[in-house]
């Protein structure tokens, strides 16, 4: 089944178009009931030039892995070594009810001791790193502001199911000497302007004026392009306090985010109820 060509609303896939892997995933995290049929994921994964038989070969290289599990003869939700990662995608909603003030205290991980050779368990690190908000100091030596509820203890088990691994030292942080303390407050200096926040809100804003004059195909292929990044953003957003961030613009660009993805979750719905013959 070949897709329709989506570019009238000005949505370029480029890089952004996923793989059968990262939408498999990315589907079982957000679909109702968390289970996704082969016939459903074979009509996704269409939608994006990806053929059956790369659909069926990923499935299974994701079941031995552990990151998909078959409940069913051609049905599969999120294995246990996703799930994790998936719960913490899926709770990018409420990510704002996890912050509280700042007081200018620090929350640190040390992994300079931590061994670098096995490639998989290093991007797992990173990821883990980058997902928390946390940058690079000073080498091996990660920080984030403290404004998470929960402190320290809550960061380091966050960190600790997301691969950082427990031997990491994780810790509270402060009294970093002015040129340490300067350099801190800095880390973060190109990320999330305000004025990006808006332009993206307002892009999502555009596509949903817009949404109801297109296909169904369109509409799906192009809602999780657009919402896929918006999630990911906000997933990977480090959650900084004032005066590290517009904490306002970044409020009003999560709210366009949900209601971008409500209407997103209504299109595909309806488009993976056609592959179920509903």
């Amino acid at each position: 089944m070949k897709s329709e060509n989506i570019n009238s609303s000005n949505v370029q896939l480029g890089d952004e178009a996923p793989n059968a892997r990262s939408l498999i995933l990315r589907l079982l995290a957000v679909v109702e009931g968390g289970v996704l049929s082969v016939s459903e994921a074979v009509r996704a994964c269409a939608l994006f030039d990806i053929s059956e038989n790369s659909v069926r070969v990923t499935l299974a290289r994701l079941t031995q892995a552990g990151r998909t599990e078959s409940i069913d003869r051609g049905v599969y939700r999120l294995g246990p070594q996703a799930r994790q990662l998936g719960a913490d995608v899926a709770a990018w909603r409420t990510f704002e009810e996890r912050l509280t003030d700042w007081s200018g205290h620090w929350i640190a991980a040390a992994t300079g001791g931590l061994p670098r050779s096995d490639r998989k368990v290093l991007r797992a690190r990173e990821r883990a790193l980058s997902m928390l908000g946390m940058r690079e100091l000073d080498n091996g030596l990660y920080l984030r502001p403290d404004n998470l509820l929960g402190g320290v203890e809550a960061v380091r088990a966050r960190l600790t199911g997301l691969g950082l691994g427990a031997e990491a030292a994780v810790f509270r942080a402060s009294g970093f000497d002015p040129e340490r303390e300067g350099r801190a407050l800095g880390l973060w200096q190109e990320e999330a302007p305000g004025e990006s926040y808006g332009a993206e809100a307002a892009r999502l804003t555009r596509w949903l004026e817009q949404a109801g004059a297109l296909p169904l195909q369109q509409a799906a292929r192009e809602s999780y392009v657009l919402g896929d990044a918006a999630i990911r953003r906000i997933v990977f957003d480090p959650m900084l306090p004032a005066p590290l961030a517009d904490e306002a613009a970044r409020r009003a660009y999560i709210d366009t985010a949900k209601r971008f993805d409500d209407a997103g979750r209504r299109i595909w719905s309806e488009f993976l109820a056609e592959a179920r013959g509903d």
